[in-house]
């Protein structure tokens, strides 16, 4: 461990090899620094660690008290008695230094006021929905969402008497209202929403969400807004703006990055993280030390990364588009062009790129689907999105195979789909190996 001064009274509201309490943004000159900047060492002090360049990981399980007093401070901010969490490191299922920068750093992008860190973006989403509701409360959402998100909210949730309503990701204010009102009748607890749509691409309009809950729902009935800002955040889109509350991400994909870890996140207010932060103290979920620090790496080239994939996704996606065996591409960037009206305006307003990920629906159905995948020399068959290399899939039959066949159709998850997430190899090596692939079938 490295080597700290003993704390005296002033110290204990900081973290030992972290820095000071919550650290300030930093500015230069009167300039207030960008996320891409402060990625390099927000939140933390080398000279607490020995003069690290960067932080250690700390492989420790529990943390030594200076005092019984400021034990028992700490275990009043972690039991809830006072809100924000321990004043200082306690154990591990509750908090630890890696994380905690970590959390630091993620708040800086969408500059909300605080974050956690779990061990899964499923567990992050479970410990979300598992600290909002209640038996009997009702959770309206868009769709489609992640096939496990949706088994969690209609089967898991759903055996402990939660209810759930959905609207399609691209309503309408008005689609959106009716139902809303009608979920009005109980009680809505959480609004949770997944832009752009798992595997479809579809924007869900946030604004018009957020305008239709304030005018619905008044005082203290107002149920939070959720998003799963995984494929587009937070470098081309940041719900916050838009109205959302809560902001959640699966910090595997493009937030890692390099498909060698798994991770989620939650960002949002102080008090509804001060919510989520007792229900993960209690179950446990947590990332670890080691994969925090894996992501404060990753967090360094975060933009470099994602603004690759997208200019590589814009070559690749002009290629398709074009290809006789390609029946459409569900790319952001295409919107406009393909008379997509509704679509095309969300977009506008929400979104600052068109991100690497798409939906590729080819000529044909699951033998065409199939063909293709498995000619693919450079692009890799697999599940996820986000990483270095370019994966492709087939939703149908893979992440979303357990949704129910009528569901998958009304939400246009057919068998003639391949999602693609781009990577940062070279664009032109990317568009040779489509192309040999849709030759091959």
């Amino acid at each position: 461990m490295p080597k700290t001064t003993p704390p005296d009274e002033a110290d204990l509201t900081g973290v030992a090899a972290r820095t000071s309490p919550k650290p300030t943004v930093e500015t230069v000159g009167g300039r207030k620094l960008k996320p891409a900047t402060l990625m390099m060492g927000h939140g933390y002090d080398p000279m607490l660690s020995e003069g690290s360049l960067k932080p250690p990981i700390f492989a420790t399980s529990t943390y030594v008290f200076p005092n019984a007093a400021a034990g028992k401070r700490h275990f009043e901010g972690v039991t809830g008695k006072r809100p924000g969490g321990a004043e200082g490191l306690v154990y591990s299922r509750f908090n630890g230094p890696n994380q905690e920068i970590l959390e630091d750093r993620l708040a800086l992008w969408e500059e909300a006021e605080d974050a956690l860190v779990f061990s899964s973006g499923m567990s992050a989403i479970a410990t979300l929905f598992l600290s909002m509701v209640k038996p009997g409360d009702t959770i309206v959402h868009s769709g489609p969402l992640y096939a496990a998100t949706e088994t969690l909210i209609a089967r898991i949730l759903g055996r402990f008497g939660v209810h759930w309503l959905d609207f399609p990701a691209g309503a309408t204010r008005e689609e959106i209202d009716t139902v809303l009102s009608k979920a009005s009748s109980g009680n809505v607890a959480l609004i949770y929403l997944e832009s752009p749509a798992n595997p479809t691409n579809a924007l869900v309009d946030v604004e018009a969400v957020s305008a239709s809950r304030d005018a619905i729902f008044k005082g203290a009935n107002k149920p939070p807004i959720a998003i799963d800002n995984t494929f587009l955040g937070p470098l081309w889109a940041q719900p916050m703006r838009q109205g959302a509350d809560i902001v959640v991400y699966s910090l595997t994909k493009y937030a890692g990055g390099h498909s060698d870890l798994v991770a989620g996140g939650v960002l949002g207010s102080k008090e509804h993280i001060n919510t989520i932060r007792l229900m993960r103290n209690t179950i446990g979920t947590i990332c670890d030390p080691n994969t925090a620090w894996m992501l404060l790496r990753s967090l360094e080239t975060l933009e470099l990364r994602m603004s690759r994939a997208g200019e590589n996704a814009v070559k690749v996606c002009n290629f398709l588009k074009t290809h006789p065996k390609v029946d459409r591409v569900g790319y952001l960037g295409f919107l406009e062009e393909q008379g997509d009206a509704r679509q095309a305006d969300i977009y506008r307003r929400h979104c600052a790129g068109a991100g690497s990920t798409f939906s590729l629906y080819l000529k044909g159905g699951e033998t065409e689907a199939f063909a293709f995948l498995d000619h693919l020399k450079i692009a890799k068959l697999a599940v996820s999105l986000g990483g270095t290399e370019t994966l492709a899939s087939h939703p149908a039959g893979m992440t979303h195979l357990s949704v129910p066949e009528a569901r998958k159709k009304a939400l246009n998850i057919t068998d003639s789909l391949v999602r693609i997430s781009i990577g940062v190899e070279d664009a032109d090596d990317l568009i040779a190996d489509f192309g040999a692939a849709l030759d091959a079938i």
